[in-house]
């Protein structure tokens, strides 16, 4: 790891064979990629509030990452919230646009196939309750106002179940550890993956201590050093006695509230027990198995597969102003008149138009991760500015 400063990721069947679908679906692939992405960082996780500054022994910024790496907590269950803000216009009804078919009563897939929550946790503030006994049982449910969606881990098997549909999806855990997106996201996973980025683009501290879920924490602060980024600061408290990431926070570099807001609000580390990971269909209820050749794969995977038929997909830059680019094979993305209806109006919400030496294209936009089409269908994305993206674009020229 680089030097560490002092303290301191089924459109409409509208074509007549396989080829021409999925050069339509090309066409689509970033805005709904954009949404995916967004929801893949977020994952099933959660937010919270922290109180007072509790008085601990100082320690580096190395060490604080050495403590998380070094944390193993197989046993916890809690109360946890995830408030996200990432600009997004409400979806309304267009949920069906990016998983396939909302609860797709009647369609090949289920209301409670996990793929299909990811973009309920894309906007808004949610409550889940989740535990975890080792790496063969957890549970993570989502709470409603007159329901709740369970996803469940127990040995073999995996279970999602909708309370509000009485649908239950049923797989088994080799076939979802193909996928890594079925995973549900913890604090600890997030903070990994921000580690990763660590170089010497990047300034990681200390920033005091604080009170997560009635534990100690310490405040490790993760900020790129470049003005490219669309990210400002990622704030991780790590509790002080385990190590364990209790709360993440992602604040972007324009201001304002932060995208994602991650973490307990009631924690124990005693070992749940055994009946939490118990389940059983409820009588009547409608089950879908998991068929590795169905489109029953997460959302996040169906989006890499869509990309699969695209021309080399590659990295520009380093770290934070990482930039991935491929080629639709010309196809750019159509306006929302071309498109019409609520998905027409999504996508004239989302999209700004820009131009350079590269020519002309749209820009479609969250608070985290930009996206730029060009007219003749190259592909720019990152969680970087506008401004880099086209230059990124004029470069390429």
């Amino acid at each position: 790891m680089a030097p560490y400063e002092s303290d301191d990721n089924t459109l409409a069947e509208e074509a007549d064979d396989l080829r021409a679908g999925r050069r339509k679906a090309a066409r689509y692939v970033v805005p709904v990629a954009v949404v995916g992405v967004a929801a893949a960082t977020i994952g099933l996780v959660p937010a919270l509030a922290d109180s007072g500054d509790p008085d601990l022994p100082k320690i580096s910024a190395q060490e604080l990452v050495e403590k998380i790496a070094a944390s193993d907590v197989q046993q916890l269950s809690g109360t946890v919230k995830i408030t996200t803000d990432l600009g997004l216009p409400d979806f309304g009804g267009l949920g069906d646009a990016f998983t396939g078919g909302g609860s797709r009563s009647g369609g090949d897939g289920s209301s409670a196939d996990p793929s299909t929550k990811l973009t309920e946790l894309a906007t808004g503030t949610h409550t889940l309750r989740v535990a975890s006994d080792g790496p063969d049982k957890q549970k993570v449910s989502v709470l409603e106002d007159a329901a709740e969606y369970s996803l469940i881990h127990n040995g073999k098997d995996v279970w999602g179940y909708d309370s509000k549909s009485n649908e239950v999806f049923h797989g088994t855990a080799d076939e979802s550890a193909k996928h890594d997106e079925e995973a549900p996201a913890t604090p600890k996973d997030l903070a990994d993956d921000a580690l990763k980025a660590v170089d010497d683009t990047t300034s990681v501290t200390v920033d005091g201590t604080a009170q997560v879920a009635g534990r100690d924490a310490y405040r490790l602060v993760i900020k790129p050093k470049d003005d490219g980024s669309t990210i400002g600061q990622i704030t991780v408290a790590v509790d002080a006695k385990t190590g364990m990431p209790l709360k993440f926070t992602l604040t972007p570099s324009s201001g304002g509230a932060a995208v994602v807001d991650a973490g307990f609000t009631q924690v124990s580390f005693a070992k749940p027990a055994a009946s939490t990971f118990d389940f059983t269909p409820p009588k009547g209820a409608k089950v879908t198995e998991e068929d590795s050749d169905s489109t029953a794969a997460p959302q996040g995977k169906r989006g890499a597969e869509g990309l699969s038929g695209l021309d080399g997909l590659n990295v520009i830059g380093d770290g934070w102003d990482s930039i991935a680019t491929f080629d639709t094979g010309g196809q750019g993305i159509p306006s929302g008149s071309e498109v019409g209806g609520d998905f027409g109006g999504f996508l004239d919400s989302l999209g700004d138009k820009a131009s350079g030496k590269f020519g002309e294209g749209t820009v479609f936009k969250t608070r985290l991760v930009n996206a730029l089409i060009t007219d003749d269908g190259k592909v720019y994305v990152g969680a970087v500015t506008k401004d880099a993206l086209v230059k990124a674009a004029d470069a390429a020229k």
